[in-house]
C-alpha cells in the first residue's frame, strides 16, 4: 500500500514507526513544519513535504493525524482532489461524519493509547478501533491497522466518543494527579521515585479486580479527620484544596453506592 500521514505527532510518529516495522513504510509525510515532516521521513526512510497540495494523487491510503480542531480543515484541502484514497483520522472524539461532501472513501483508524515521541512500545498489543463509510473503506482501513495491530475492532463514531471520554479520565486525568504528587513531593525535597511501587500495585490490581473493588485510601475510610488535615495541607493552592475535597466526596459517595448495593456495612475495615 502507499500511504501517506498527514502530520508528525506523537501519534504519526508511532504510526509511521509502526507501518516501517511491518514492512509497509509510509511513502510521504506531511508537516505543518518542514523540518518536522523531515525528521520523521528521515526516520523511516520516506519522502517529506510541509505543502499540502504536494501529496501524492495515487496513494492508496492517507492517515490524519493532527490535532481534532484542524481535521476538518485538513480533509477539505486534499481529499477532493484524490478520489481513489481512502483518508482515515486517527482521532477518538472526532466523528466520521467530518468527511461528509469530501470523499467517497473515508473512515477512521483510533489507536486506544498514550503516545510519546520518544517513548518506545509495542504497537502489535495497542487496541484500534476502525470505522469505514462503505465496505470497501473498512476492509482497507481494517487491513492496514491489522498490519500493525493485533488488537483490532469495529466500532462506531458514537460509540468511540465515549471510550475517548472514559479514556481520558484513565489517562489523562490520572496522569494529571502524577503531575501534582510530583510537585507536592519536590517542594518538600521528596522524589517520584518513592511512588512508584505504589503506582504500580494499583494498576496491577485492576488485572484481578473492578476499579470500585481496588480503591483504598481514607475517603473510602471514612477518615475525616485525615482528609480535614490534608486538606487544610493545600490551603496555599485553593484550586488543589477544591481538588482533593471534590475528589475525595467522589470516592466516598463511589463507596456508599457500592455498599448499598452490596449491603456491606462494616464501620471498622481499613
Amino acid at each position: 500500500m502507499r500511504i501517506v500521514i498527514i502530520g508528525a505527532g506523537n501519534v504519526a510518529t508511532h504510526f509511521a514507526l509502526a507501518l516501517s516495522q511491518a514492512g509497509m513504510p509510509p511513502t510521504q509525510i506531511w508537516s505543518h513544519t518542514m523540518e518536522s515532516a523531515q525528521t520523521l521521513a528521515e526516520r523511516v526512510g520516506c519522502r517529506a513535504t510541509n505543502c499540502l497540495d504536494d501529496i501524492i494523487a495515487d496513494a492508496d491510503a492517507c492517515i490524519i493525524s493532527v490535532k481534532d480542531r484542524y481535521v476538518r480543515d485538513i480533509a477539505d484541502r486534499v481529499c477532493r482532489e484524490r478520489p481513489k484514497t481512502v483518508f482515515m483520522h486517527t482521532s477518538g472524539s472526532v466523528g466520521m461524519d467530518v468527511f461528509d461532501g469530501l470523499n467517497d472513501n473515508c473512515g477512521v483508524l483510533y489507536p486506544m493509547q498514550t503516545f510519546s515521541k520518544d517513548k518506545a512500545l509495542n504497537f502489535k498489543k495497542i487496541p484500534c478501533f476502525v470505522e469505514g463509510n462503505n465496505e470497501a473503506s473498512r476492509e482497507t482501513i481494517m487491513k492496514l491497522a491489522s498490519t500493525i495491530s493485533d488488537n483490532v475492532h469495529y466500532m462506531t463514531s458514537d460509540d468511540r466518543k465515549w471510550l475517548h471520554l472514559a479514556a481520558v479520565f484513565a489517562c489523562n486525568f490520572s496522569n494529571a494527579c502524577y503531575v501534582v504528587a510530583d510537585g507536592i513531593l519536590r517542594r518538600n525535597g521528596l522524589d517520584f521515585t518513592v511512588l512508584r511501587p505504589l503506582i504500580e500495585e494499583t494498576v496491577s490490581k485492576l488485572g484481578t479486580l473492578a476499579p470500585i473493588d481496588a480503591q483504598t485510601g481514607p475517603a473510602v475510610r471514612g477518615d475525616q479527620n485525615i482528609m480535614d488535615s490534608q486538606a487544610a495541607m493545600l490551603a496555599d493552592n485553593e484550586s488543589l484544596q477544591k481538588l482533593y475535597i471534590k475528589m475525595s466526596e467522589i470516592i466516598a459517595q463511589q463507596q456508599s453506592n457500592k455498599n448499598v448495593e452490596s449491603g456491606k456495612q462494616d464501620l471498622y475495615s481499613r
